[in-house]
């Protein structure tokens, strides 16, 4: 068990202890009433809402693996529209953009007439279109505080900077505690818990003081011990009444949200693996005590009024202002919902997929095997345009394989299996024909090497010698790396590694000695490498869901796919992220080496998938900021297919150039010729100064489950995640309950973390990456030199500088299956029920002969509104 998972019994104060009258100085706590007035039962409830509230917030992964994440996905069991009411009275924003930028889509036309009255024909408003757009005219209820901490209502009583100089405080500890290596002298008391170091910190911290806090540090040395215990104090002390004491805990942690989310990271690790992490909780104790202790040292008759002034209005009902904006609102975002959904059904709805029984299949050229990730659908679409016998398949970028990949040389395995699983097998890199032991002591010593280097160059005592003496001999590096001609770091993917070298490492399937990997071999975790024993059935499972099963072509690619960019905190978010923020590159190769292996074809061919001889499959990797695509291990592939290598690299070139052409509007670069393109494109990715090195995943909006001849020559302009599902080759509908409780939560994580970075970039964005500065090592960036812990994404990243370049709509799910199953998959998992029901995702499944029906929250199906518009 984590060692914040113990509880210490409630402490008393001295005999003696006093609760001193408004306006008195300093605050004794008398932690023996606060005791007496807890007993057992409501000590337990208290347990009960603090858990509620810490798992309101949504985990933050570490830079090293950055993932999107869903910053709602606490509010889940809420309804869309609840949730967002709730914000509203704890934060004072909702769910909603601004009406200015609904005004804005009306007047370009995003938003039509006709897509104004399904939506309020589908919200189930007695309003009509010409009232929406008079009221959308006007300004909407100015937000109200919302449920504020005490710093804040101080602030509106005296002035000051009472919320920022808390949250410093409390950042500047969290970045202290929770350092990963970043600070060259470690917190000295860092072994103990979040609540129980700070309680250390805070006793001889002289910044209250400074503040006019004179009986802080005083006051911090009678708190309780127990985190928990201080909760309960706190509540007491400052009067929250019973029925807001969930939401308080809640808005608490919102203050400081960036922090609460890592927290809440650790205890999502934690449960992973069967344990338990309190530190959220101490985190929340800790934001408490500073309510708590600055309540008591400012009290006045002023600062009491306006505080149980913001706890009466907190729990009121919305006003009818309030719930009547929200309706407009909420017609708004629907409207251009379904102006989305009107061209994809329109689309989705002239094809009708397969074969003419009596018509072969021809076998394609090549097959290739994409992430379901938006920015392959543009490289799918392009292959596809140069060479049409090529048959493209969508799948998740991890490929099926639960795996933690550790490189040559390297003392830390890297998880390479969506955040929500935890990986099955470790794998491990060796040199193909060559000294594996010498070339990775070799990789070892060449890292020492330079981060000794580096080390020297940044100390104190030689940094200014240092540069006196050298600093002409960087000259030419620094202006080759300031244009943007070469990397201005080693890639730490291959740092150490010679280019001869790195052509013959790849991911091993056996099982490598204990010592020999290069990272400690992990708790409970076994050998390295995939038994034999596993390997047909992983085999089986992944082409089955697939849906390749029969019809293979001679060379079949599996393409991951990663990025490139420098001097970029967020760099892994623009990775793969069904790899945990890794490239696919390892997933790809290991896959790849399965399907190759005789026995395991063998194996394959007793339970009913006949993979030909002269079938060759070949891993890739999709770099999505320069569109080029990298082939492995082509050493190996068979002298009869080297005409078909060759011709495959051919349609890559072109297929990347057309994609980079199609990407180069939003870069804007679109009137360069394709080679400048091309070198515009590859300069972005060595420079340090770029802030839009790609556009990553903005402006997804859609994800479709469904055979690939639905979608082909649709173009759906790297908006839709893509993933193959032929419902008649899934006899038990497993692979149709895998799509929909593991890739489609994964994408609606992915939509939603966009969603909240541009609805409301405060809170649940990342702010200007220009200003951002690493904390902790690996753990986040906070925007400038203090402040919180920023969540989200950067506002480069959704921004053009001019307009949103990404809507804010929430996903919509095309799966084509029948009704039954689908229903029955939504009833046996809670997350999907939650995710349909409650309107955080919209799920529509396409008929076969009776077009594209919309799931009802609650169950039941309807004809979408706007299939009858789309098919006139």
């Amino acid at each position: 068990m984590n060692r914040n998972d113990t509880r210490a019994p409630m402490e008393h104060a001295a005999p003696g202890a006093t609760t001193p009258a408004a306006g008195d100085g300093p605050t004794r706590v008398d932690e023996s009433r606060s005791a007496a007035a807890t007993p057992m039962a409501d000590a337990t409830e208290l347990d009960r809402r603090i858990d509620a509230a810490c798992d309101r917030i949504a985990p933050l992964w570490p830079l090293k693996h950055f993932v999107a994440v869903n910053p709602f996905f606490g509010l889940r069991d809420l309804s869309f529209q609840d949730a967002s009411d709730a914000l509203a009275r704890i934060t004072g924003k909702g769910l909603y953009m601004s009406r200015e930028y609904y005004r804005e889509q009306l007047a370009s036309g995003r938003i039509d007439r006709d897509d104004l009255d399904a939506a309020i024909e589908r919200c189930g408003s007695r309003l009509d279109a010409d009232t929406v757009e008079r009221t959308l005219a006007t300004r909407a209820p100015q937000p109200k505080l919302g449920m504020a901490p005490v710093s804040e209502v101080l602030e509106r009583v005296e002035g000051g900077l009472w919320s920022s100089f808390v949250t410093e405080r409390i950042s500047l500890h969290c970045a202290a505690h929770f350092d990963l290596g970043q600070a060259i002298v470690a917190m000295p008391w860092r072994h103990l818990p979040l609540f129980a170091s700070w309680r250390k910190a805070a006793a001889i911290d002289r910044s209250p003081a400074m503040m006019g806090l004179g009986g802080f540090r005083a006051a911090v040395g009678r708190l309780p011990a127990e985190p928990r215990n201080a909760i309960a104090l706190a509540i007491e002390r400052l009067g929250i009444p019973d029925a807001a004491v969930e939401r308080y805990l809640h808005a608490s942690l919102m203050s400081v949200g960036g922090w609460a989310a890592w927290a809440r990271y650790l205890r999502w690790q934690a449960e992973l693996t069967g344990e338990r992490d309190d530190a959220i909780v101490d985190l929340l104790a800790i934001r408490l005590m500073w309510d708590m202790l600055l309540f008591d040292e400012k009290r006045s008759p002023t600062l009491v009024a306006r505080w149980r002034e913001m706890l009466a209005a907190s729990m009121r009902p919305p006003s009818a202002k309030r719930q009547a904006s929200a309706e407009i609102d909420r017609i708004m975002l629907s409207a251009m919902e379904l102006g989305f959904q009107r061209s994809l059904i329109a689309g989705l709805s002239s094809v009708q997929p397969g074969t003419s029984p009596d018509r072969p299949t021809p076998r394609p050229a090549v097959q290739a095997a994409f992430c379901i990730d938006v920015r392959s659908e543009v490289f799918r679409r392009a292959l596809e345009t140069v060479a049409p016998g090529v048959q493209t398949v969508g799948f998740a970028g991890f490929f099926g394989i639960f795996i933690e990949h550790v490189p040559l040389g390297s003392t830390a395995a890297r998880s390479h299996v969506p955040v929500i699983f935890n990986p099955a097998y470790r794998v491990c890199d060796r040199v193909k024909a060559g000294d594996n032991e010498g070339v990775l002591a070799q990789r070892r010593l060449r890292i020492g090497l330079h981060k000794a280097w580096k080390g020297f160059k940044l100390s104190a005592a030689s940094c200014f010698s240092f540069v006196e003496s050298a600093g002409l001999m960087y000259a030419p590096k620094l202006l080759t790396d300031s244009f943007g001609w070469s990397r201005p770091v080693p890639d730490p993917h291959t740092q150490g590694l010679d280019e001869a070298i790195l052509e013959r490492t790849a991911p091993t399937l056996e099982a490598v000695p204990p010592g020999r990997c290069g990272a400690e071999d992990r708790p409970g975790h076994g050998e390295s490498g995939i038994p034999e024993a596993d390997r047909v059935e992983h085999a089986e499972r992944i082409l089955r869901a697939m849906s390749m099963t029969d019809g293979f072509a001679r060379l079949v690619l599996l393409a991951g796919h990663g990025s490139t960019s420098v001097n970029n905190p967020h760099a892994t978010g623009l990775d793969c992220g069904a790899c945990a923020g890794q490239t696919g590159e390892a997933n790809a190769r290991v896959v790849a080496t399965l399907f190759n292996d005789p026995t395991v074809r063998r194996g394959l061919r007793q339970r009913g998938i006949a993979i030909p001889e002269d079938t060759w499959f070949l891993a890739g990797l999709h770099d999505t900021t320069t569109d080029t695509l990298r082939l492995f291990d082509t050493d190996e592939v068979p002298a009869a297919l080297a005409q078909d290598l060759a011709q495959l690299r051919q349609w890559l070139e072109q297929a990347g150039g057309l994609t980079r052409m199609e990407r180069a509007t939003l870069l804007g670069i679109a009137g360069l010729p394709d080679r400048a393109v091309e070198a515009d494109v590859h300069q972005r990715s060595r420079d340090w100064s770029q802030v839009r090195p790609e556009w990553a995943l903005a402006n997804n909006a859609a994800f479709i489950a469904a055979p690939r001849a639905r979608t082909t020559g649709m173009d759906l302009g790297g908006r839709a995640f893509l993933h193959e599902y032929v419902w008649q080759k899934d006899e038990d509908f497993r692979i149709l309950e895998l799509i929909m409780t593991a890739p489609m939560v994964v994408a609606n994580w992915i939509n939603m973390q966009y969603y909240g970075s541009v609805v409301d970039p405060r809170r649940f964005g990342s702010g200007n990456k220009v200003l951002h500065n690493l904390v902790g090592g690996a753990i986040g960036v906070l925007e400038g030199n203090s402040g919180d812990l920023r969540v989200g994404l950067p506002l480069q990243s959704l921004h053009d500088g001019r307009r949103w370049v990404h809507e804010p709509l929430r996903l919509s799910v095309f799966i084509e299956a029948p009704e039954a199953p689908i229903d029955a998959i939504i009833a046996r998992h809670d997350l999907v029920r939650q995710l349909v029901d409650n309107g955080w995702l919209h799920l529509l499944r396409i008929g076969e002969d009776d077009g594209v029906h919309r799931r009802l929250p609650g169950g039941g199906w309807e004809p979408s509104a706007t299939t009858q518009k789309a098919t006139r």
